[in-house]
């Protein structure tokens, strides 16, 4: 019987490749994805990337984006982390399928693990692996929060075959395993999340040991093999973790800095704000259950139909300033209307798995039935963000790491872990155990049956007045035609799909029903199950991830093309992203001139595709700008502070003392580039010292001053210069003699002492001074550069990046992986010599 199970178990693992591969057809022909995160990371990653084919090592600091930066999360590789070569394995098909492949092996393992029936467990793998959220982020690059994902069931599996199944060894085998895992493909809010519902888990357990289900004993020994499997995982990736950890209190995720009426300064995390954009709304919950309830996507598939109506109408009837101010207050997609500023799609989980997951609450086990319903019930709850403010705040205020994550809307991940899970443990419940009455099991089914479909009858027929299909701004701000256009529309996309849910939820019914009054084997109805659930979600997410997101792999390989032809436009086809790419080939040209002809260390300043949401720049040269979600604190305080309002006497100053020799502007089909004869260089002496009393005044006050002359320090730094009587001289020099990402080497003559400036970013880590081979200290200058007291002398100065935590994160990652396997060894060791006892004995 094993060795049939474990053929079925292969045989599901080759359907999953066939799957992802049959999905991701294009890449047979040779097409890679387009994914706009990852253009964004070719950009910003070029110097890392460079570096690394150059040197055969990496480096942990990078100059190419925001005025530079560690590289910990643009993709630096952590060599002493080697869990990741075990990743590698499991990633062997080519992007994305083998994101595809994780999410249905995963839970595939997980399902053998709770039903312990490979048939339910392949159902389950559908279930999972077809959520249409993945697909979404797929197509917009996020890889590392669907690969983290990925590692949510095996990892639970593991969990449960402690708690559950009572398999203590094999449990911390395969959670030591996948915990490593998990916090190698390096998504530590999807972590975070997976997490908070385990809680509910550890709760499960704890009053099932109260209530006597299980012996104290066993609670204990499983809690405690779990959380040294947890920390022997985590400690796997020391190498990341503490340089991460490290890295995040330096930037928008750590302490602010500045006092203002959002924040204050000290306080952790991101403001409430920023925390809650993304934000579900309650209605919009149900978009697990019919896709396009609100709409779809801002910008839905067929959209391009309702924008040509707007686009007529917006000719015939906006006449005036006036009219087309109050069109743009109110339009916002032609499709969706949730609360969301915008949304690549809905987090819809299928209308076969929310209606078994509501069976499964009635039908499965109480000891997943309570932790699950929770941990559900939670984790919707805290995706309504700003929209369910009290219990948002509470957390903020009192969950420790909370704040540190943005967009509550991506914690429906653990629903659509969870919901999958519960319908497969229903499922088997309902058709293998005995205990569940005929009568419990007609009434149940018929009763969600009923309320399911009457619910959704009510909303097809009534829709319109319950719903509105329409935002609050649409309703006051635009024309009643235009509206009412709008409303059909939304309406006639939602009874579309609320009519297909209707007849998936109908077919599931009728078949578990016959089956239940043995009209119909148990296996074809699993089947009838499997292919509807597989139709429905494999149509939805082919709206969102198809063939229109492979491209030729000249776009995917370089997608910052400096010319245009036929022939480029002929390989984009009718792909607007790539076109839209292609147009922007003109701002490539110059910024790849402007590199080639200048091979000296600077930066520039591009406004032509918006300074902080572009890499071009920083593909071919070190930018002001740059596009990542994780800045460093500082430099975020500044750009709020100087770049989003426009000042011609304050603003320059900045970029003169950020060296940016070059502007580029204009617009993308005419760009112009200019030299910055102000630009203050890469260091420069002073001996002019300004205090500033607080952060508030340090950052206002290099605005107001020539950088080039005038030193601001705060005044926590003001120590540092006790006792040292510095003196202008006008002859001093300092020069930039050899640049790497990191390490920099100066020459330096000045008669007396100075005060000497880099137009480098100050980060309190690893950056080692040396003056002629001695380290020195060094403070932070202008809110946020480095500086450094340089005694009268010609000097050699260099700078080297050689953070600390690197070296002591590779010793903890080796440790790791060595108590682990020792411990594993030792485990299977007496297992087998604990078996081989009890066959002597019998």
């Amino acid at each position: 019987m094993k060795n049939k199970n474990l053929i079925f178990a292969a045989v599901s693992l080759v359907i999953f490749v066939l799957i992802a591969v049959l999905y991701a057809n294009p890449i047979m022909s040779g097409k890679e994805m387009i994914q706009p995160d990852i253009v964004h990371y070719k950009g910003g990653a070029k110097e890392l990337l460079d570096y690394r084919a150059e040197h055969g090592q990496e480096t942990y600091w990078s100059d190419a984006m925001f005025g530079g930066m560690p590289t910990y999360q643009t993709g630096a590789q952590f060599r002493g982390d080697v869990i990741k070569k075990l990743d590698d394995v499991f990633m062997f098909l080519p992007k994305p399928a083998n994101y595809i492949f994780l999410l249905f092996a995963g839970f595939f393992f997980l399902g053998i693990v709770a039903t312990r029936n490979w048939k339910y467990a392949l159902l389950g793998a559908t279930f999972f692996g077809l959520s249409t959220y993945f697909y979404i982020i797929i197509a917009a690059g996020h890889n590392g929060k669907v690969h983290t994902i990925a590692y949510f069931a095996p990892l639970l599996a593991g969990i449960l075959l402690v708690y559950v199944r009572k398999k203590y060894l094999l449990g911390f085998i395969v959670t030591s395993i996948f915990m490593g895992l998990q916090v190698s493909a390096n998504h530590p809010q999807m972590t975070y999340y997976l997490f908070l519902a385990l809680g509910f888990l550890f709760l499960s357990e704890l009053v099932r040991a109260y209530q006597h289900k299980i012996t104290w004993k066993h609670f204990g020994i499983s809690s405690g093999v779990l959380a040294l499997a947890f920390v022997l995982g985590v400690g796997m990736n020391s190498q990341r973790i503490m340089a991460n950890a490290e890295y995040v209190k330096e930037t928008v995720r750590g302490k602010q800095i500045l006092d203002s009426d959002r924040h204050t300064s000290g306080k952790s995390g991101m403001d409430r704000e920023s925390i809650t954009a993304w934000s579900y709304g309650k209605l919009e919950t149900l978009n697990l259950f019919i896709p396009r309830l609100m709409g779809g996507a801002s910008q839905e598939e067929g959209s391009d139909k309702v924008m040509a109506y707007i686009q007529e109408w917006y000719q015939a009837n906006v006449t005036s300033e006036a009219q087309h101010n109050q069109f743009m207050k109110g339009f916002v997609s032609p499709t969706y209307w949730g609360d969301q500023p915008g949304t690549s799609g809905p987090a819809y989980q299928g209308a076969v798995v929310c209606f078994l997951a509501l069976l499964g609450f009635f039908f499965a086990w109480k000891k997943y039935r309570y932790w699950i319903l929770g941990a559900s019930i939670l984790t919707i709850l805290l995706a309504w963000g700003s929209n369910f403010g009290f219990l948002t705040d509470l957390f903020i205020d009192y969950v420790p790491m909370y704040n540190k994550f943005r967009a509550p809307s991506s914690i429906l991940v653990v629903v659509e872990l969870l919901f999958p899970l519960i319908a497969i443990v229903g499922l088997y419940r309902f058709f293998t155990d005995e205990k569940l009455t005929d009568e419990y099991k007609q009434k149940v089914l018929m009763y969600t049956t009923g309320g399911v479909l009457g619910v959704t009858l009510i909303l097809l027929f009534a829709g319109k007045a319950i719903l509105g299909f329409h935002t609050d701004n649409e309703k006051v701000y635009l024309q009643p035609d235009l509206l009412s256009y709008l409303v059909d529309e939304r309406f006639k996309m939602f009874q579309t799909d609320a009519l297909k849910a209707m007849l998936y939820v109908a077919i599931t019914a009728g078949a578990m029903y016959l089956s239940f009054k043995k009209k119909l084997a148990v296996n074809v109805t699993l089947i009838i199950i499997g292919l509807v659930s597989f139709f429905d979600l494999w149509t939805v997410n082919k709206r969102y991830l198809n063939d229109g997101n492979f491209a030729d792999k000249t776009f995917a390989q370089n997608p910052f093309q400096t010319e245009n032809s036929e022939y480029l436009m002929e390989k984009a086809g009718d792909n607007p992203y790539i076109q839209g790419l292609l147009q922007q080939d003109k701002v490539n040209k110059v910024l790849e001139t402007i590199a080639a002809k200048d091979q000296s260390h600077f930066r520039i300043f591009n406004t032509t595709l918006g300074t902080f949401s572009e890499t071009n720049t920083s593909y071919f040269k070190s930018s002001v700008g740059g596009y990542h979600a994780v800045k460093l604190r500082r430099y975020d305080d500044l750009i709020n502070a100087y770049f989003y309002q426009t000042d011609s006497i304050r603003m320059p100053r900045v970029l003169n003392m950020l060296n940016a020799k070059y502007f580029v502007g204009g617009d993308q089909n005419q760009p112009i580039s200019y030299p910055n004869p102000d630009a203050n260089g890469n260091a420069w002496f002073v001996s002019d010292i300004k205090v500033a009393n607080s952060p508030n005044e340090e950052l206002k006050s290099i605005g107001d001053m020539d950088t080039k002359k005038i030193a601001i320090i705060g005044k926590e730094d003001q120590a540092y210069l006790n006792g040292k009587n510095l003196q202008a001289d006008s002859t001093a020099f300092i020069q930039l003699k050899t640049y790497e990402a990191n390490a920099l080497e100066f020459e330096a003559q000045t008669k007396t002492p100075q005060l000497a400036v880099f137009s480098e970013v100050y980060y309190p880590h690893g950056w080692k001074v040396m003056i002629d081979g001695s380290e020195v200290p060094y403070i932070k200058a202008n809110y946020l550069l480095r500086a450094v007291y340089v005694p009268a002398g010609k000097h050699q100065i260099s700078m080297k990046f050689e953070p600390e935590v690197i070296e002591k994160g590779k010793m903890f990652s080796y440790a790791s992986v060595g108590i682990f396997a020792i411990l594993s060894l030792l485990g299977i060791g007496w297992f087998y010599k604990n078996k081989k006892s009890q066959k002597i004995v019998e």
